[in-house]
């Protein structure tokens, strides 16, 4: 049985946010959330927080053993980018993208 959490336009960039997701794809949850506790990345402190309430939604379930889950989908789409301006020189200007994620993370039982 599978548990879900999705957590949409988070201000990280995917690119950045997909490196710490592929530290923990595929192990334990608790391996994973020890993991992530000790990455020095704000990635790490996002995706904990995603993780963990994957892990309290397979909680609500009784028909889940908590125990013995490990994160079998993690994925990080792109979501909308806030178009900025930064002035060069000689009258022109360049963009700025702040890039921003949706991320979702699937639980199930080994």
């Amino acid at each position: 049985m599978e548990a879900k959490a999705v957590v949409r336009n988070i201000r990280i960039s995917p690119q950045k946010a997909r490196l710490v997701a592929d530290m923990i794809r595929g192990k334990q949850v608790d391996t994973a959330l020890n993991t992530l506790k000790f990455t020095p990345k704000k990635g790490a402190r996002i995706l904990r927080k995603v993780v963990e309430s994957a892990l309290a939604n397979a909680s609500q379930n009784e028909a889940i053993d908590v125990d013995t889950l490990f994160v079998k989908k993690i994925f990080i789409d792109g979501g909308p980018m806030l178009k900025r301006i930064r002035p060069r020189a000689m009258g022109r200007a360049s963009r700025i993208l702040k890039r921003s994620s949706h991320i979702t993370v699937v639980l199930d039982e080994m």
